[in-house]
């Protein structure tokens, strides 16, 4: 260490080093963190081990983890990826490690032919969001709610014992393919701004006159058992969308969930044309994301069961991301949506 700044190395983490980043994991969350797989040292060495899990360090002269974060592909083909299980253990934090090693991903996913990395960043301190934004990233929406209030992380504000909310923000490597963007009426401005803001490549489109909603909605239902909250997937949506996720959250949120995540697929042209039904559904507008289960991006709208969101609690770091935290939070007062 010279002049209290630590000597570090940043690297690839392999497979049988597994166990350091769950040993890095408890040293900042103890058993709270919400992706139950990162305990599992030989699920991790898996990951690794497949190439599906991009593991950056930053290691200490002894050989311990001090930073890390990750991408992580669902498939080899992978364009866009997610980045997370970003962490800095207590004793390295002060240091500026992580801004560091996401350079190291960001600089390593060009080299995969990586188009673009994604992450859902805490929105309780604004270091991560910086860190992000002097990348060249930049926030496409705000998940309300997404954390658990479980998840204790002493610079994530820990002891709250309420959800938090998170930033999505969105890096751009290098140009995706030109392609329709199809929006509901009422947030096609804000959703023109992000992906002016993003430089992205895709452009509002209409539906073509003849086009006409199916009759069924197609959906997936994913259950995040760790947030206690369900991501449905709107494979295809249809002129019973309306009933159809009325029905899905009414049963959710009597079970108990606490939250439900809503992704319309923004390359399909039945998703300009569900206007009346987002607006009459209580759900509200979350923002912008890609989708391995879509053809791109996917609008996000968000619904909460009595979760308290309160906006003290929310930091945002640049301009762009102001306003778009005020369109998310004026959009979920006015959808009744909390």
């Amino acid at each position: 260490m010279q002049d209290g700044t630590p000597v570090v190395t940043i690297r690839l983490l392999r497979p049988d080093e597994a166990r350091l980043l769950s040993d890095a994991i408890r040293a900042a969350y103890g058993e709270t963190y919400d992706v139950p797989w990162v305990y599992d040292g030989s699920e991790v060495a898996r990951r690794l081990a497949q190439g599906t899990l991009l593991s950056a360090v930053a290691l200490d002269e002894d050989g311990e983890l001090l930073c890390h974060a990750a991408l992580t592909r669902h498939h080899a083909a992978d364009l866009v990826v997610h980045a997370g299980q970003a962490v800095t253990v207590p004793a390295a934090q002060g240091h500026h490690l992580f801004p560091r090693v996401k350079h190291f991903l960001s600089e390593l996913a060009l080299q995969h032919g990586i188009v673009g990395m994604y992450s859902e960043v805490t929105a309780a301190h604004p270091y991560s969001e910086r860190a992000n934004l002097d990348l060249g990233g930049h926030e496409t929406g705000f998940l309300l709610g997404w954390i658990p209030g479980s998840v204790s992380n002493e610079a994530a504000g820990a002891g709250r014992g309420r959800r938090q909310s998170a930033a999505l923000f969105y890096l751009k490597l290098r140009h995706g393919h030109n392609r329709p963007v199809y929006v509901p009426e009422q947030h096609r401005a804000i959703v023109h701004r992000i992906l002016h803001t993003c430089g992205l490549r895709g452009r509002l489109a209409e539906p073509a006159r003849q086009w006409r909603l199916p009759d069924r909605t197609r959906t997936h239902a994913e259950t995040l058992l760790g947030h206690n909250t369900v991501h449905v997937h709107v494979v295809h949506p249809g002129a019973d969308l309306g009933p159809t996720l009325a029905g899905i959250r009414a049963r959710l949120f009597a079970s108990g969930i606490d939250a439900l995540y809503v992704d319309l697929p923004l390359d399909v042209p039945s998703t300009a044309l569900v206007a009346d039904h987002v607006a009459e559904l209580g759900l509200a507008f979350s923002g912008i994301f890609p989708n391995t289960r879509a053809d791109g991006d996917v609008l996000r709208l968000q619904s909460l069961n009595q979760v308290a969101v309160h906006a003290d609690d929310i930091v945002v770091a640049s301009d762009h991301g102001r306003v778009l935290l005020d369109y998310v939070l004026e959009d979920l007062a006015r959808s009744g949506a909390s």
